[in-house]
C-alpha cells in the first residue's frame, strides 16, 4: 500500500484533508481494541500514514510496528512539549538538518545513558472515537532500550489523543547498551482503541475479576489457580532452577560491544549477559542500577477475543521496575489442548537501594481488555512470532549456544 510522501519535516497539516470517517458498514458495530483487518482498514482510509509505504511486517494482531525516521536529535533531558505546544516549538532543532543525527544507509550508534528524540515515518490523522496507546516492542524492552511515545500537545508519554492529527515521535534512552540503529528501525508499537458514545471519557476499559474467573474456566489463562487483584491477573517471578544449568535469568554486561537493533540471531549471550544461577534458597538480591531479564513462574495464554498488558508493580511493594513492554496479544502463550505454554518475561531494574526477591513474590498484574473482533491471524501464527511458547528467554538478537 502505498500513501502520500512527506518531507522530512512535514507534517499531516500538509497532507491534505481530515481523514473520513469510516462507516457502521466498514468497521463494523464493536468497539474495543482493535484487531489487524481494522488497523489496515485505518491505513486504507489514510488515518495512519507514513513516508512511502507501510510494510505489511508492521501490521500485528492487536496493534502496528512504529518505524524510526531518517533523522535523531540527542537532547539533555526527557521532555513533553505540554497542552498548548508543539514538538518543534519545544525543540526547534526539528526544524533544521544542521542539528540532526542521520538514520540513513548504516544508520548511527545511539549511545547508553544518553537520550534522543527521533520523528517517526508514521503519522496519524484519527476520528473522535478512536485513540492511540503504544509500549515498546518485546524486543526493544529486553534489550533495555527506554522509549515512549510522544505527540504534540500533550502532557503525557504513550498516549494518543481522541482526534489527534499530527506527527509521531519517540524518545529513545539505550540503558545499557549502546545501539545502533537506522530509518525504518523498529523499537515501539501502537494500539488503537475505538469508542462508543458512552465510553469517551473513560480511562479504564479492563475486564472485570468476575468475568476473568467464567474465562478461566472454559479457557485457562494460566497453567495454575487464578489468582486476581485490583482488575488483574497476578504474576509472581520464577526464581526455581530451570533445566539448563539452573539459570534462572540474566543480568547485562556494563561495557558490551555496540548492538545492531536490525540484526536478529547475530549476538553471542555470553557477549552481552552473565548468567544469574539459582541459589539454595531461591532468593535473588537485586543491584541498584542493574538489568536483569528474569520470568514469571506462571505460563499464560492469551485467548483470541482478548488482549493484555502487564501494570508496573505498586510502589509500596519494593522499589524496582519490573517490565519496560508489557503489550500481550492474543493467542499469545496458546498450546496444545487448550493449555498455556507461555511465560512472561521481566524486564527488572532495582532503583535505589539493593533488594530481595524470592521465588514467588509477586512483581505484576496483567490487565485485560476486550478486543472489538478476534484478529484473524493470532499471535504465533506467523513466523514474526519469536517469543511463542517462550521460557526465560532474551531477545532475538541474540543465540543461544
Amino acid at each position: 500500500m502505498t500513501v502520500q510522501p512527506l518531507s522530512l519535516f512535514a507534517g499531516p497539516d500538509h497532507a491534505g484533508g481530515a481523514a473520513p470517517l469510516l462507516s457502521a458498514n466498514e468497521f463494523g458495530t464493536q468497539f474495543g481494541l482493535l484487531p489487524r483487518e481494522k488497523i489496515e482498514l485505518m491505513a486504507r482510509r489514510r488515518m495512519i500514514q507514513a513516508e512511502g509505504k507501510i510494510e505489511e511486517e508492521q501490521f500485528q494482531p492487536a496493534s502496528l510496528d512504529l518505524r524510526l525516521g531518517s533523522h535523531a536529535y540527542r537532547v539533555r533531558a526527557s521532555f513533553l512539549p505540554g497542552q498548548d505546544r508543539r514538538m518543534k516549538e519545544r525543540l526547534p532543532a526539528l526544524e533544521s538538518a544542521d542539528e540532526a543525527i542521520s538514520l540513513d544507509g548504516n544508520g548511527a550508534v545511539l549511545e547508553r545513558g544518553c537520550v534522543y528524540v527521533i520523528p517517526l515515518l508514521e503519522y496519524l490523522d484519527l476520528p473522535k472515537d478512536i485513540f492511540g496507546v503504544a509500549n515498546p516492542k518485546s524486543s526493544t524492552g529486553r534489550l533495555d532500550i527506554f522509549t515512549r511515545l510522544i505527540t504534540d500537545k500533550s502532557d503525557v508519554f504513550d498516549r494518543v489523543a481522541r482526534g489527534y492529527e499530527g506527527r509521531l515521535y519517540a524518545e529513545v534512552s539505550p540503558r545499557s547498551f549502546s545501539v545502533r540503529v537506522r530509518k525504518g528501525s523498529k523499537l515501539n508499537q501502537i494500539r488503537f482503541r475505538r469508542l462508543n458514545s458512552q465510553q469517551l471519557e473513560r480511562t479504564n476499559f479492563n475486564i472485570e475479576d468476575k468475568d476473568l474467573r467464567e474465562r478461566h474456566k472454559s479457557m485457562p489463562l494460566v497453567d495454575r489457580a487464578l489468582e486476581l487483584r485490583r482488575g488483574g491477573l497476578v504474576l509472581r517471578v520464577g526464581l526455581s532452577a530451570e533445566p539448563i544449568e539452573g539459570v534462572i535469568g540474566y543480568k547485562a554486561q556494563k561495557h558490551a560491544d555496540i548492538l545492531d537493533v536490525d540484526r536478529a540471531g547475530a549476538y553471542r549471550v555470553a557477549d552481552y549477559w552473565d548468567p544469574v544461577r539459582a541459589r539454595p534458597d531461591k532468593r535473588l538480591i537485586l543491584d541498584p542500577g542493574e538489568f536483569y531479564i528474569l520470568a514469571s513462574r506462571e505460563r499464560l495464554q492469551i485467548p483470541p477475543e482478548l488482549a493484555a498488558e502487564m501494570v508496573p508493580i505498586d510502589r509500596a511493594m519494593g522499589e524496582f521496575r519490573v517490565h519496560y513492554a508489557g503489550f500481550f496479544d492474543p493467542g499469545f502463550g496458546a498450546g496444545a489442548n487448550n493449555h498455556p505454554c507461555a511465560r512472561a518475561v521481566l524486564e527488572v531494574r532495582s532503583h535505589e537501594v539493593p533488594f530481595f526477591l524470592e521465588d514467588g513474590q509477586v512483581v505484576g498484574r496483567l490487565l485485560y481488555e476486550k478486543m472489538a473482533e478476534p484478529p484473524q491471524l493470532l499471535y504465533g501464527a506467523s513466523a514474526v512470532s519469536n517469543y511463542q511458547g517462550q521460557g526465560l528467554k532474551l531477545s532475538k538478537h541474540f543465540r543461544m549456544e
